[in-house]
């Protein structure tokens, strides 16, 4: 089968996240110590033991999530696995962009940990929101964004009738109340910052000086951006550096991604991280496709086993 690694995003973190991958595999053992050295702290402690109140600030969920996906990205790679294209939810991008061969994980962590800081000192807490919405198209949802006073913008579009949107916590609010007058349902997020809209713009000029000294190489194999939804078998350094930083304001067309990858004849989805987020909004597009996780042992198990049979 032709098969896409999703790599899991922010919101997907739990305490014992990673903790069967760093006690069976020597080669998710040595991600962890990897992170740990890389950030000068026991980020590995973090993920196992919490506390989930610090597992949950955005410096430390992102590097965190990013570990466990690459943890079990490196015991499945060490197995000979070649997917035929990554691609990553948000934060998650940063682990395609490791399973591509473009970016080191050292490199990848720390990029994550000044990511998240940048994004959480960007705005003040309470002074942006975010909202999930159901039921609505994407001209009503666009139409609600563009009418409400204030940055309102739709900011990560998951599936097919769930768009998030994302701004200024008044703004958010009317365009919630102007969808769920025509029927939508509108669901707001408890996040810490009103992620992937213009309110980020000092978290992505930060972000761009970093990536501007991080070296990036060829890739390996294919891969899938958030902002554009294209399919790259190959890009530039400074064209994985300009989309990575346009992300962080930029929308995430993680539907029309998975879109992409149906129609380049992908036949089975593999979450690659905690949680089964991304699996979740693959059902949306391909409910009868095969699919897995790599957050459950046994999963992870019937996964390999994949591998070893392929």
């Amino acid at each position: 089968m032709n098969t896409a690694l999703l790599f899991a995003g922010q919101a997907t973190q739990v305490v014992g996240m990673g903790r069967h991958l760093y006690d069976r595999f020597p080669e998710a053992r040595a991600i962890f110590d990897a992170a740990d050295e890389a950030l000068g702290e026991p980020l590995s402690r973090l993920c196992f033991d919490g506390p989930a109140d610090d597992l949950n600030l955005t410096a430390n969920t992102q590097p965190a999530v990013l570990t466990v996906a690459c943890a079990a990205w490196a015991v499945m790679a060490a197995r000979g696995h070649t997917p035929a294209v990554v691609a990553g939810h948000s934060l998650g991008e940063y682990g395609a962009l490791v399973a591509a061969g473009a970016l080191t994980f050292p490199d990848a962590v720390r990029l994550c940990r000044r990511r998240g800081a940048y994004m959480q000192a960007a705005v003040a807490p309470g002074d942006g929101a975010m909202a999930a919405i159901q039921r609505a198209d994407d001209d009503s949802i666009a139409a609600a964004c563009a009418a409400a006073p204030g940055i309102c913008t739709p900011a990560v579009f998951n599936a097919p009738g769930l768009t998030v949107i994302s701004g200024d916590t008044a703004a958010v609010a009317a365009a919630g109340e102007r969808l769920a007058a025509g029927g939508a349902l509108v669901i707001p997020l408890a996040v810490s910052a009103p992620f992937h809209c213009e309110r980020l713009a000092p978290a992505a000029a930060q972000l761009a000086a970093d990536l501007a000294s991080v070296p990036i190489a060829p890739l390996s194999v294919p891969y899938i951006d958030n902002v554009d939804a294209e399919w790259h078998d190959a890009a530039t350094p400074d064209e994985i550096r300009a989309r990575l930083t346009r992300q962080v304001v930029g929308a995430v067309r993680w539907r029309q991604s998975l879109a992409l990858m149906l129609e380049r004849g992908i036949t089975r989805f593999w979450h690659v991280g905690p949680g089964r987020s991304n699996l979740t909004h693959v059902k949306r597009q391909a409910r009868r496709a095969p699919m897995a996780s790599t957050d459950r042992a046994e999963d992870f198990d019937a996964i390999l086993s994949e591998i070893s049979g392929a």
